[in-house]
């Protein structure tokens, strides 16, 4: 039987609270690092970080939040050297990869998931429309750490991005 990855990345989506939660209890979730830049949601109230971290104190769950690895980065170079990423979201997520504040928000990441299986949260329902792929690809290349990506309620092995590349043992997103 293979060992449970020690992090695994989910999407809130429009779940209620409820389905959330059970969810993370199903995956024995012990901590939640939220990743999104915004942390509140009048679409999804349940969501917001307050209501949130409240909810999860309740279920006996961790709630970090780590801003050092949100999304919604600013623009980035133009051109850009990622070009792959047609998504300019995604190309200024590539290039906050490069960051000490990047590297920081993994350290952080790693440190809680020594203590506990963690999630890795962030809105969309999808890891493929979410930085939070790009968090993964990271993970497994820079880190060699499993992965996992609960898509529905189900959990598979994190797969690298259409755009990563593996260049002298690094993760790059860069053209050849």
């Amino acid at each position: 039987m293979t060992r449970a990855a020690r992090i695994i990345t989910v999407g809130h989506s429009n779940r209620s609270l409820h389905e959330f939660l059970a969810l993370l209890h199903e995956q024995r979730v012990g901590i939640v690092a939220d990743v999104r830049k915004l942390r509140g949601s009048r679409a999804m109230p349940q969501f917001g970080e307050r209501r949130l971290g409240a909810a999860l104190g309740r279920a006996g769950i961790r709630y970090v939040a780590v801003p050092e690895l949100a999304g919604r980065r600013g623009k980035g170079p133009d051109p850009s050297p990622r070009p792959c990423w047609r998504n300019r979201g995604f190309r200024n997520y590539a290039d906050h990869m490069r960051t000490a504040e990047f590297r920081a928000g993994i350290r952080k990441l790693l440190g809680l998931a020594r203590r506990s299986r963690t999630a890795v949260m962030c809105a969309e329902a999808v890891p493929w429309r979410c930085h939070r792929s790009l968090i993964a690809d990271y993970l497994v290349v820079q880190q060699t750490r499993r992965v996992d990506e609960l898509v529905g309620d189900r959990l598979r092995p994190h797969q690298l991005t259409i755009c990563a590349r593996i260049e002298r043992g690094k993760l790059t997103y860069d053209l050849a």
